[in-house]
């Protein structure tokens, strides 16, 4: 017979392990995405990725939080999407050439002259965010935001105005651009490939004579100590993204999702415009520091977007395709032509 002393003990223990193993509010799990990034410490980029990560702490109650690997100290590109795909972290910031190597539809954006200026690249973006979002999407990945760096220029130890200056110099070429190396070949210049963490040393050792970068971005990797030139000509317009790995992303909660994309939009879209006022201060500031600037003629110019238009041509098919490439052209002329 049970008396009623073990019926009593037997619904003790058992509540206590019904207590133990539900969930509650203050054993909530506490999710952290990993973020790399090429952006060094204490730039804008930082600065706005930890307001984002303070405002997603209090929107989640501490729920979801970011940790941020600045300064590429995990590495180029490169090195973060293996890092992705094999689990060490689950975001990373990526230019568009860093985007091609998930997506290479991506590589489209690195067409030299293809934008005229920031509203052409605006209208174009928004034209083909869902194109771009579900080639990504495909691949495993989610695009919480784009970013930018801007319109890069051409930075350099002695003048550099036409081809004939650029085939005579040590030209750096980033080993993560596909659409780079087609422009070297297609105009003969034998680039010199470095990871972006490598370039500094490069300009320190004499390796490299040219680099090339948005303004800002010259400024924040300290390029700019080790050049006398920048070439004034807006060769390349240099978007981004930050991308997190599906899995991670699926495994929040819907609201916490919804969360993580709405301060993503909220704050990339206020980091493109902060980033657009910096690239012109940086021309003044390095203007400031000694930085000679060079203005090459129309003609020369001409060269310069001649050889772009055979590379691209050539690269068409390869890295992008050709119906990505007229659609965005489609835009661009439906754009002008207004």
């Amino acid at each position: 017979m049970i008396k009623p002393n073990m019926i009593k003990a037997i619904g003790i223990s058992f509540l206590t392990v019904i207590l133990l193993i539900a969930p509650h509010g203050a054993a909530a799990k506490i999710t952290t995405i990993k973020i790399a990034t090429l952006a060094p410490e204490g730039s804008t980029y930082i600065q706005a990725l930890n307001d984002l990560n303070a405002e997603l702490k209090q929107k989640t109650n501490n729920d979801v939080r970011l940790r941020i690997y600045p300064g590429g100290v995990l590495g180029d590109e490169k090195d973060m999407r293996r890092k992705m795909h094999v689990g060490q972290i689950h975001g990373a910031v990526l230019t568009s050439a860093g985007l091609s190597g998930i997506f290479s539809e991506m590589d489209v954006f690195q067409i030299p002259f293809l934008f005229e200026g920031y509203d052409e690249v605006d209208y174009v973006v928004e034209k083909m965010d869902e194109f771009f979002k579900k080639g990504l999407k495909d691949k495993g990945y989610i695009l919480l935001g784009w970013s930018e760096a801007g319109f890069i220029r051409l930075l350099s130890t002695h003048p550099i105005a036409t081809l004939d200056d650029l085939r005579k110099a040590k030209v750096w070429t980033w080993e993560e651009a596909p659409m780079a190396k087609a422009i070297f070949d297609e105009a003969g210049i034998s680039a010199i490939p470095l990871s972006l963490p490598d370039v500094l040393v490069g300009l320190q050792t004499g390796l490299v004579e040219v680099v090339y970068a948005p303004p800002a971005g010259a400024i924040s990797l300290q390029w700019f100590t080790k050049t006398k030139f920048m070439t004034e000509v807006p060769l390349m317009y240099l978007i981004g993204g930050v991308v997190i790995k599906k899995n991670v992303f699926n495994k929040l909660p819907p609201n916490h999702q919804q969360v993580l994309m709405e301060l993503y939009a909220k704050y990339m879209g206020q980091l493109r415009q902060v980033i657009r006022r910096e690239n012109q201060e940086a021309i003044k500031v390095m203007a400031k520091h000694g930085v000679k600037l060079i203005y090459p003629s129309e003609d020369q110019i001409e060269d310069f977007k001649r050889v772009s238009k055979n590379a691209m041509n050539n690269q068409t098919g390869k890295s992008f395709s050709a119906k990505v490439k007229n659609e965005i052209l489609t835009y661009l002329e439906e754009y002008r032509g207004k």
